[in-house]
């Protein structure tokens, strides 16, 4: 009994620590947002001596933080919009179906999960480099390169192996009795995955989103190098290295923390949002009864 309250005290001592080093340097980012410029010669651990909310509408306009935040909205809402019409039928297939060459489809996905794209984003810009240089010989432009679709395409396609393997591993599990309910009263192949399936796995579902919404939302360097012109579209992380090397230089801390708020908070806020289904999603294999 002893030696059990000794393991949980230092579980929870453990936790407690590690919360600490996570939540510290997110409040002082908050807390360092809200500062003038002169306050950070100080003391860097002082609270800020009033509310500073000038640093974000810098950020916001001055610094383009509102038009990179736009370009990362359109991107990753079209990345998880491909990525979900692509992976959940291609998951329901693989995992409720059995047909000729399933087997190498499933080998060829999780293959798939050991490669990352920061390894494969040269060869995927000299593709798009010379197909543009194709459409550019025949329409006189190109247009692969510099394209907040194309890149929200490459994010999705280079997510499904991921999504695919998650979702089929969570359709595996579920009992065949619902489907077979739905094919007695005349329900397709289609209606059954759409009304039976899909909502019986919502919370894998919401697990993929949450979990793809965060790569895609962070990604910096396929987004560096896709929207590589000079003075043109650029995603949220991006236009923030440019806005803190640039306030560096100026000595505008404010901003440059102003910014990081702006990148940090819509991660934040989703995940208090779907926090409770994403336990569920990682957490639950099936319906039991």
């Amino acid at each position: 009994m002893q030696s059990n309250k000794l393991y949980k005290s230092f579980i929870y001592l453990s936790l407690s620590l590690l919360a600490i080093t996570v939540l510290v340097p997110v409040a002082w980012v908050f807390l360092a947002s809200l500062k003038e410029n002169r306050e950070f010669y100080g003391n860097p651990w002082s609270l800020p001596l009033g509310l500073y909310f000038k640093n974000f509408a810098d950020a916001w306009g001055k610094a383009k933080m509102g038009e990179y935040m736009l370009n990362s909205v359109i991107v990753t809402a079209t990345a998880l919009v491909l990525l979900l019409a692509i992976a959940l039928p291609a998951a329901y297939c693989l995992a409720r179906f059995k047909f000729r060459g399933r087997k190498i489809i499933n080998t060829m996905f999780v293959t798939g999960l050991f490669i990352n794209v920061n390894y494969i984003v040269v060869p995927i810009f000299l593709m798009l480099k010379d197909a543009d240089v194709f459409l550019n010989s025949i329409f006189g432009s190109g247009f692969l390169l510099n394209n907040l679709f194309v890149l929200a395409l490459v994010y999705a396609s280079t997510a499904l192996p991921f999504t695919i393997y998650l979702l089929s591993s969570y359709f595996v599990t579920l009992p065949f009795d619902f489907e077979e309910a739905a094919y007695i009263d005349g329900a397709g192949y289609f209606s059954t995955m759409l009304k039976i399936i899909f909502p019986m796995a919502r919370p894998s579902i919401i697990t993929v989103i949450l979990f793809n919404f965060l790569s895609f939302w962070n990604e910096y360097i396929v987004s560096l190098t896709l929207l590589s012109a000079a003075g043109g579209k650029k995603t949220l992380p991006v236009g923030l290295i440019n806005l803190m090397q640039g306030q560096q230089a100026k000595a505008q801390y404010g901003i440059m923390y102003a910014g990081l708020v702006l990148v940090m908070l819509p991660t934040l806020i989703l995940y208090i949002l779907v926090q409770k289904k994403l336990t569920e999603g990682m957490t639950v294999g099936g319906v039991k009864g």
